[in-house]
């Protein structure tokens, strides 16, 4: 149940919130709403609902520097029940006499979800209009009510002329100047990449959506969807959240890009944390209680590996041709490029074509039995292969003799569209050259001379050549076709019994069947009473009534739609959702998973995530999992929220693996011994080899981990696993080396959960600007102690039974230790504690140990003493000090921590973000540049859990005897900075109101 809010009943399902969203308390609610009794009481709005339409319509109320109205964005999870809090903010300013919304999302199908939405928490009587359906002369005749708009219909443009040349501007005719109604921009993941990286440039849509926030400043909006944005970069359209702009630390968009992608994951935790203490954020989801996520690894059969070893070796072959044939016409630079971008592109598809096809066999076996154990099936796909389906049905005249190879088709449109062999009789007949003609009136006059007819001659050969080589790669192509699969959709609905059992909703019109007689032909999805619009909104509700208990769902059907085991359909079996293709991105995976996993469900779903033997093809899981890493962290405040739980141990998209990806490809040019793989490295272009040398280079974006992960697809069964099971366990030491010395981007850092003890010695509160309530941050003085007592080293010691175990003293100085054998894990690994510093990372063999180290007979006699001198001593003095008698940073009158038990760390927490570039700046003159501020999660002795960000270096840099921190408190108009790490006078503070909710361990929390 909501926290500030106390009207409404409980949500039907259970919703939880992340740990680091928890850790925050939004703002007070001071707003009343104008919902009706009846559809509170009747719970037709939950009281989670009526949270974020409270909030929303709180946040509507107030206006940012620049004069417009602030907005509200709902990153609730797939599932949890946008659609009725979106039409709960309608009904809301409806009832308050703003009759005009808009209503913006991804299909016209979900127009039909709006009007069901508002229709179910009693505001029948506003009435849903499709925006493509409003011609320019009736658009005055609709009064009030809902404009439905798809983001593909904003940036629509008239063809026929008319009144208005875009629907953008008659949208706006229609809100009028002055509007100060609802604008939804649902699932706004639609409207990314409006700041794109590099120099692409934004996507109309991006515009498009930014434009009409700009052309009507009082309008209400409100951002929703699951995914909010997969990188803050895709954050652009966002300005009405006040961020960045007039009157916040960040200047200009490119300024908070920067602020935030530098600090990495944590960044981007904190952001969402801050936006929901200003209460222009809410994000829960849906418990993942009783849901199951497995992963299937699907074996390869030989004749499966034979196939693809020769498909191997026709790309090695095509892309050696490709550089002859260029060679050969003498081709430009930017005709190299072009067909080198189409080559590789084609080569990615082909392969990941190949990649689903070896899965349909296993996704064929595990529905049969799910269907058997009395379960429904829910197969997700991305693409559909249509494209290709058509070319080869107008190749064949319109008839078809067998299923259309989707691969196939990708390589064969390759070698005939980008293929560097010109067609002369072609271009000549678009230049409108008649070449007979030339050849009859050449006359001895006007003939060119004889260096000319050499070089014509020359290039006739060259392009003959070419021609030739073309030939000879689609014969090659003919004889591999038989062995290539067909188009996986077409294969698996007619495995599974055909149209007649599965339910597909797709974006596809037509489908490719198998008849009676055993013959192949192509027909049409639509039928008689049917039309193409609503197809697949009939589909589901086939599979909804349980008439068919298997659906095939691709990206047009990810949004919006529901397929969980409803309470209200007659089809209540439980869902096995099985994934056999990844989607490209992570947004698209968070839509495709969120269709079986929705509110008022009887049983959560199975997820079932197959992926073959092909170590290339972690490529797709790698991509969805740092995706969803990041994606977690900006939608649900904590990257663990969607951590894709099994997937996240694909992720190898990170900067770690990119610098070692570097040294890993220069290693092997010279040292693999396996020169296969190597040479497999060379046919899918990582590795050059020099035309006359013969001298072995790496490929200029060597360091493109994807990239890398991509290409490797193109290599041999054998030698793609070989390499890749080598790259990742050396990637996996490298990473566990890189988080032992700080070197790793974990994202929020936990401390207090393992052996240290943190307190929490002091807090000082201060007031932040903003420009609807003044924020505060927070700075608290945390104490780490992190050494071993006498009595808890004893204790451990009392539980070991090894004939090693036991209290060491050093052979060179009087340093005692601890070690614990642990056998379970490491086996000859030895755990080792200090009276100092506590558990030791580093764990080392018992032979290493006994070079350094000498046991102790009786500990009380000869370890007792000195372990507890250590310990004491430790408190405050270093261990320079302790063994040198002096320290070179005690001497310059700077503070050091080496070997100290107990630690002093400074942790804001609060708004951080608005004083973000403040706290850069001042860290930045203290300790350089190069400052780390790492994003942590304490949990003290006494249960309170603070989120915050700390920095080593500012107990490093602060004279022991001044102040070892000041925070000046900040004024409304945010003059002084807020925080200032010079030694100063402390300014007078009072005990602060305590914020920090005491909850227990764990990423999910009730709300």
């Amino acid at each position: 149940m909501p926290i500030k809010l106390k009207i409404g009943l409980r949500h039907p399902d259970p919703v939880v919130e992340t740990s680091s969203l928890s850790s925050v308390t939004p703002p007070d609610v001071w707003y009343q709403t104008s919902i009706s009794e009846e559809t509170i009481d009747s719970g037709w709005l939950s009281a989670l609902q009526l949270e974020a339409i409270t909030y929303a319509a709180q946040q509507h109320e107030t206006f940012l520097p620049n004069g417009d109205r602030a907005g509200f964005l709902i990153g609730d999870g797939a599932g949890v029940g946008k659609g009725r809090t979106i039409a709960g903010i309608i009904y809301e300013n409806y009832l308050l006499g703003r009759k005009r919304a808009v209503w913006f999302s991804v299909s016209n199908d979900l127009k039909y979800d709006a009007e069901r939405d508002l229709r179910d928490i009693g505001a029948k009587n506003i009435l849903v209009h499709s925006l493509n359906k409003i011609s320019s002369k009736h658009n005055g005749s609709v009064k009030k009510g809902v404009i439905f708009a798809t983001y593909s219909s904003l940036i629509g443009e008239s063809q026929s002329g008319g009144k208005y040349k875009t629907r953008l501007k008659q949208l706006l005719h229609w809100c009028g100047e002055d509007f100060d109604g609802v604008i939804v921009f649902d699932e706004c993941h639609k409207a990314k990449n409006l700041c794109p990286v590099g120099s692409s440039k934004p996507t109309k849509t991006g515009l498009a959506v930014l434009e009409l926030q700009n052309k009507l400043p009082k309008a209400r909006v409100v951002y929703a969807s699951a995914t909010g944005a997969s990188e803050p970069r895709n954050m652009a359209y966002m300005n009405r959240l006040g961020i960045w702009g007039e009157g916040t630390p960040f200047r200009e968009f490119s300024d908070f890009i920067q602020a935030v992608e530098r600090r990495g994951v944590g960044a981007m935790e904190i952001v969402a944390m801050d936006m929901k203490l200003r209460g222009m954020y809410i994000a829960r989801q849906l418990s993942f209680s009783g849901v199951t996520f497995k992963i299937d690894e699907v074996l390869l059969s030989q004749e499966y590996v034979k196939m693809y070893n020769k498909s191997v070796k026709l790309w090695v072959s095509a892309r050696e041709r490709f550089q002859q044939a260029a060679d050969l016409i003498d081709a430009e630079q930017r005709m190299k490029k072009s067909m080198w971008g189409q080559f590789w592109s084609a080569h990615q598809r082909f392969f990941k074509y190949l990649c689903i096809a070896s899965k349909v066999k296993r996704v064929v076996q595990l529905a049969r039995e799910e269907i058997k154990n009395g379960k429904c099936v829910v197969i997700g796909l991305q693409s559909t292969g249509e494209a290709r389906t058509l070319e080869a049905l107008e190749e064949g005249g319109g008839e078809l003799n067998d299923f259309v190879s989707t691969a196939k088709g990708v390589f064969q449109s390759l070698i005939e569209k980008h293929f560097p062999a010109p067609d002369r009789k072609k271009l000549f007949s678009l230049l409108g050259i008649d070449l007979t003609a030339q050849s009859n009136n050449n006359s001895p006059r006007d003939s060119p001379c004889k260096e000319n007819k050499i070089k014509k001659r020359k290039g006739n050969d060259a392009v003959e050549r070419a021609q030739q080589m073309k030939k000879e790669l689609l014969d090659k192509l003919e004889k591999l076709a038989e062995d290539l699969p067909p188009n996986t959709l077409d294969e698996l609905i007619d495995e599974l019994g055909g149209p007649e059992n599965v339910a597909e909703m797709t974006g596809r019109k037509g489908r490719v069947v198998s008849n009676d007689d055993g013959s192949i032909s192509y027909e049409s999805r639509s039928e008689l009473d049917v039309p193409v619009e609503i197809l697949n909104i009939t589909e589901k509700q086939r599979f909804m009534d349980g008439d068919k208990n298997i659906a095939i769902i691709s990206e047009a059907a990810s949004s919006g739609i529901s397929l969980q085991a409803d309470r209200r359909a007659k089809n209540q079996r439980r869902r096995v959702h099985m994934t056999l293709e990844l989607p490209w991105s992570a947004d698209r995976a968070i839509q495709q998973f969120g269709r079986t996993h929705r509110s008022n469900q009887v049983t959560a779903p199975e997820y079932v995530f197959l992926i073959s033997e092909l170590a290339g093809e972690q490529r797709f899981a790698s991509i969805v999992a740092k995706r969803l890493e990041s994606l977690g962290a900006l939608t649900h405040g904590d990257r663990r929220a969607t951590e894709t739980r099994d997937l996240s141990r694909f992720n190898f998209d990170n900067k770690v693996t990119i610098l070692f990806l570097f040294l890993f490809l220069s290693y092997d040019l010279t040292s693999f011994s396996f020169l296969d793989v190597r040479q497999g490295l060379i046919g899918v272009g990582l590795i050059n080899v020099e035309d006359r040398s013969g001298i072995l280079t790496l490929d200029k974006d060597y360091n493109n981990i994807g990239k890398f992960l991509n290409r490797i697809l193109g290599m041999e069964v054998h030698q793609q696993n070989a390499l890749f099971q080598y790259f990742s366990d050396t990637l996996n030491a490298v990473i566990q080396n890189a988080k032992k010395n700080g070197r790793y981007d974990m994202g929020i850092l936990d401390l207090g959960s393992g052996d240290e003890k943190v307190r929490k010695a002091d807090v000082k509160k201060f007031l932040t600007p903003g420009y609807s309530t003044s924020g505060h941050v927070e700075l608290y003085t945390i104490s780490v102690e992190r050494g071993m007592s006498w009595d808890e080293a004893t204790k451990i010691w009392a539980e070991q039974t090894g004939p090693d175990d036991g209290f060491y003293l050093s052979l060179q100085v009087r340093l005692f230790c601890l070690l614990d054998f642990v056998q379970r894990r490491f086996w000859g690994l030895f755990l080792i504690y200090r009276p100092n510093t506590g558990k030791q990372l580093k764990l080392e063999t018992c032979a290493d140990l006994k070079k350094k180290y000498k046991k102790v007979t009786v500990p009380s006699e000869d370890a007792l003493p000195h372990w507890l001198e250590q310990y004491n001593s430790s408190a405050d003095t270093c261990t320079h000090a302790y063994w040198r008698g002096n320290c070179k940073k005690a001497g310059l009158g700077l503070v050091c921590e080496v070997g100290l038990r107990c630690r002093t760390y400074y942790v804001l927490c609060g708004s951080v973000l608005s004083v973000w570039t403040k706290v850069e700046g001042v860290l930045a003159s203290v300790s350089g540049t190069n400052v780390k501020m790492q994003i942590v999660r304490l949990r003290t002795e006494d249960g309170q859990r603070i989120v915050g960000r700390f920095d080593h270096s500012c107990k490093l840099c602060v004279a022991p005897r001044e102040p070892p921190v000041d925070v000046r408190p900040v004024s409304a108009a945010g003059s002084a900075a807020a925080a200032d790490l010079a030694a100063a006078p402390p300014p007078e503070h009072h005990q602060p109101q305590q914020r920090i909710r005491g909850q227990a361990t764990g990423v999910d929390f009730g709300v």
